[in-house]
Formats: structure tokens, C-alpha cells, sequence
């Protein structure tokens, strides 16, 4: 089963040892289509609107709200609200957030190079220094580290679920998950 996440942030547990958790909101999410368990399911984001999601909430008769559509496993067999009770259950997530985004990043930022010298005098700060072979193959080499984009890329982890509190559909999870506060991402229950 998978669903859409809300990252609200870190915190820790109070008791002993304590240990550090995130927490994620489950987003509220109506059940459009339901076609050999896979789901195109509707949910809310900001406030984007055009003819073409105009068209997808008069064909499933959903409200402004819900202006966002995605393709999920999920447990439901019919249309209507997403069935969360398979959360309480859940041991292990596997959440799938996008990192944060950091632009176009040097070597020592993006790759943990050393640098050279900071001291006067010297050419090599930060740079990331010589590129090539010789003569042959006269050419760089694909997979060189060097400066570029960084961030802004899918990463997905493995996390423990804390607890679920259901009333308030708040999902603590153990340990760090990608992305910043605020992130939209997706959980699939792994076991």
C-alpha cells in the first residue's frame, strides 16, 4: 500500500535513550479509479488550476480542493476515501522524498574533495584540479567527478515505524528522511 506524505519535521522521543524521529502527515486523499490494485487517487497541493485538471474533478465529481493526481497501490477496491487502516499495522516504510535542492555545487560540496592550500600564494583552493589522461585516450573520461548540479534528486529510504496516531494522521517514523519540512513524498509499506 503506498500513500502520499506530508514532511513536517524532526523531533525526538522522551524516553530512555531517546531517539530521533520524523514526523509525516498523511495527506487526505479520495480514491478516483481502482484497476488491478493500482489507483489514480486525488489529493490537494497548492492552489495550480487549469482546463485539464478542471476536466479530471468533473469526471470523478471531486471539489476545487483536490487538484493533484497520482498513481498508487492501494487497498481500496472501490472509489471513495482512502482506507488508511493498513498504517496501524505497518513495521517498516519505505519513504521516497526528493533531497534538497543545492544548485550548482563545487567539487568539495558535491563530491567531499579535499581542496588545496588555503594559505597565500597558492592557485588550488577549491578547485578540483586536473581532469585527464595524457595523450590517451585524449579525452575525459565519463563519471568525472566534477562541479554541477546537486540536490533535487529521488532518494528512498528504509524507516521503522514509532507509531501512528489515526485521529490526527500523523505518522512517526524512525531516524532521518530526505528532503525539507514542508516536502511532499511517498510511503509504501515494506512490511
Amino acid at each position: 500500500m503506498e500513500y502520499i506524505v506530508e514532511k513536517i519535521g524532526m523531533s525526538r522521543t522522551i524516553n530512555s535513550p531517546s531517539i530521533a524521529v520524523t514526523l509525516l502527515r498523511v495527506v487526505n486523499a479520495k480514491v478516483c479509479e481502482v484497476e488491478n490494485g493500482k489507483a489514480i487517487v486525488a489529493y490537494s497541493k497548492g492552489k495550480t488550476n487549469n482546463k485539464c485538471i478542471a476536466g479530471q474533478q468533473k469526471k470523478y465529481n471531486l471539489s476545487a480542493e483536490f487538484n493533484r493526481f497520482a498513481t498508487l497501490e492501494v487497498a481500496n477496491t472501490e472509489a471513495g476515501d482512502l482506507d488508511e487502516t493498513p498504517l496501524s499495522e505497518a513495521k517498516i516504510l519505505k519513504v521516497s522524498f526528493n533531497s534538497k535542492g543545492r544548485g550548482y555545487s563545487g567539487v568539495m560540496k558535491r563530491h567531499n574533495f579535499a581542496g588545496g592550500p588555503a594559505s597565500h600564494g597558492s592557485r588550488f583552493h577549491r578547485r578540483h584540479g586536473s581532469i585527464g589522461n595524457r595523450e590517451w585516450p585524449g579525452r575525459v573520461q565519463p563519471g568525472m567527478k566534477m562541479a554541477g548540479h546537486y540536490g533535487n534528486t529521488k532518494i528512498t529510504v528504509k524507516n521503522e515505524v514509532v507509531s501512528y496516531d489515526s485521529e490526527n494522521k500523523i505518522l512517526v517514523v524512525k531516524g532521518a528522511v530526505p528532503g525539507y519540512n514542508g516536502a511532499m513524498g511517498k510511503i509504501r509499506i515494506a512490511k
